[in-house]
């Protein structure tokens, strides 16, 4: 059989610049409008005595959009535009989130209470050993040492004689689900931020907390997802920038959810819903897999 004919370098160059941008098929599937996972993590309720709340730490590179991706949340969940973390649109380098803080997401209005899943923010990780928020707090707010409204110093990680040190925390106060948030069109993450990212994944390992990474700014980093969110899992870009988050910071591609925080919007977006509400259901399953965990060491002491 006669060999097919070589490409000349023009077909080569071609084929290398205009390639489809997109998959065929879209390469992970999820129900679009999903008003079944909006009433599953509506109705979510611990069932372990003495936790009230699953609680979510998110942490991430300076920028990434945690405290944005918090609003987006619970934008989500109450229905209507809700802005309950202070977030910046120009981070100039620097942490805007400088104190930990836990953002409860309201029933209703008035009096209602609030649903049982909470989202803790902190100062984000910058380069170098005195910028940003240490490892070693996020170790001890994992532990639940880190009081509501401790003030990060980029000085020195928290001591046990700060008033800020909670001595004596809780199954309540621990983290359930570890959430590391970057964003897709960020420049390369440093050497320095993915030693420090390292650290943090090396602690909650010890711990056997769970690990999730959201990837933020989708709908910027690529013209199919700019055209239509539902073009996520049909983006070779898109996918490409999982699997290198993937590869420099450790978490399994199966365990990494691209999502688009809300930004421009004034109304609520259903395709921008659906992304957080995927991810969200995740962060539910492992905590709650997590916190029964818990429950079964607490009954071997």
């Amino acid at each position: 059989m006669a060999e097919p004919p070589k490409k000349t370098l023009v077909e080569r160059m071609r084929s290398l610049f205009f390639s489809d941008p997109a998959f065929r098929e879209p390469w992970r599937t999820i129900p679009w409008e999903d008003e079944e996972s909006l009433q599953y993590v509506r109705d979510y309720k611990p069932v372990t005595d003495g936790i009230n709340h699953l609680r979510v730490l998110l942490y991430g590179p300076v920028g990434a959009g945690k405290s944005s991706f918090i609003n987006s949340v619970v934008s989500t969940i109450r229905g209507r535009m809700s802005v309950p973390a202070a977030a910046s649109a120009t981070t100039a380098g620097r942490s805007f989130t400088t104190k930990y803080e836990t953002h409860y997401i309201k029933i209703g209005r008035g009096d209602q209470g609030t649903y049982p899943v909470v989202f803790n923010d902190i100062m984000g990780l910058e380069e170098g050993d005195t910028q940003g928020v240490h490892p070693a707090d996020i170790k001890l707010t994992m532990k639940g040492h880190v009081k509501e409204g401790y003030m990060f110093n980029a000085a020195g990680p928290l001591s046990d004689a700060n008033p800020g040190y909670n001595k004596s925390p809780s199954l309540d106060d621990r983290v359930h689900v570890l959430v590391c948030v970057v964003s897709a069109n960020s420049a390369e993450i440093t050497d320095s931020v993915l030693r420090k990212m390292a650290e943090i994944r090396g602690m909650a390992r010890d711990q056997g907390i769970p690990q999730m990474m959201i990837i933020t700014h989708i709908d910027e980093a690529c013209p199919e997802t700019e055209k239509t969110l539902r073009n996520v899992y049909m983006s070779k870009h898109v996918k490409q920038k999982m699997k290198d988050f993937s590869s420099a910071v450790g978490i399994p591609m199966n365990c990494i959810f691209p999502v688009k925080n809300y930004s421009e919007e004034i109304e609520i977006n259903d395709d921008v819903d659906t992304l957080i509400l995927s991810a969200l259901r995740k962060m539910i399953n492992f905590g709650d897999d997590f916190i029964d965990k818990m429950e079964e060491k607490e009954e071997e002491k």
